[in-house]
């Protein structure tokens, strides 16, 4: 077992919290759970630790919210977000940890500001199928890079997911759904790279009970969260974890 003070046993806990939270209640929290793990961990085991705690929670999310995913957004998003992962692959084998994160600030940044313009632009209109598919590539193609090089795809998809109006439960079990085939899909990558090690599973068997049950109480808050709060906390939390990402 990894020799970790006290102080860092509880923020790694507070983060195996929020991990399962962001999956099956307010995504784009998971952001934090990376800014705390990359603050107490070595960067490169902190991915590895993190993205096996994710796909754990990715399976409660999906047990959970499997009859709610709508399954053509995510065909429209999977060639972007293969190329996405592919391209992350590469780019971690030459970015040292300061380009990682100012790389996925700024993308982060400018995804909000997307966002929001689309939606305002669209307001009282709907979205043509050409439009669609131009967000499903850029959207995909960042999801895929930033969640290889920094399990940071959260608040991504997010921006996606909400910009294409997604209510609550569709929401979470398009990006359950989204993110438990890529997180997999990132693992022999992961090993490959040296990301996934024998010390960072012994993290995971330690935090894997606080993921389950946040996830189940996270599932509880998802049907009393009126849509409204949901999507303030979505924008919220996504521009957190930018401007943490920037300024780290």
């Amino acid at each position: 077992m990894p020799e970790l003070t006290g102080w860092a046993w509880a923020l790694l806990a507070l983060a195996a919290v929020v991990v399962g939270l962001s999956k099956t209640a307010v995504p784009g929290a998971g952001t934090i759970a990376v800014a705390i793990f990359a603050a107490v961990l070595p960067a490169r085991q902190s991915t590895g630790v993190l993205l096996l705690l994710l796909i754990l929670a990715d399976l409660f999310a999906v047990a959970m919210y499997r009859r709610h995913a709508d399954w053509k957004a995510l065909v429209r998003l999977a060639p972007a977000v293969v190329v996405g992962v592919l391209l992350g692959v590469v780019f971690l084998w030459f970015a040292d940890d300061v380009w990682v994160k100012r790389t996925i600030g700024v993308i982060l940044l400018g995804v909000i500001a997307i966002t929001l313009l689309r939606r305002r632009l669209q307001a009282g209109a709907g979205a043509d199928t050409g439009s669609h598919r131009i967000a499903a590539a850029t959207y995909g193609s960042l999801g895929g890079f930033t969640t290889m090089v920094a399990n940071a795809a959260g608040p991504v998809m997010s921006m996606y997911f909400l910009a294409a109006r997604f209510e609550v439960k569709a929401f979470l079990g398009t990006a359950a759904w989204f993110f438990a085939i890529v997180n997999v899909f990132k693992v022999p990558f992961s090993i490959g790279l040296g990301i996934i090690t024998v010390p960072g599973l012994l993290i995971d068997l330690v935090l894997a009970p606080l993921v389950i049950v946040a996830a189940f109480f996270g599932r509880w808050l998802a049907d009393r969260m009126p849509q409204q709060l949901f999507e303030k906390l979505v924008i919220v939390f996504t521009i957190v974890g930018a401007v943490y990402l920037l300024v780290s």
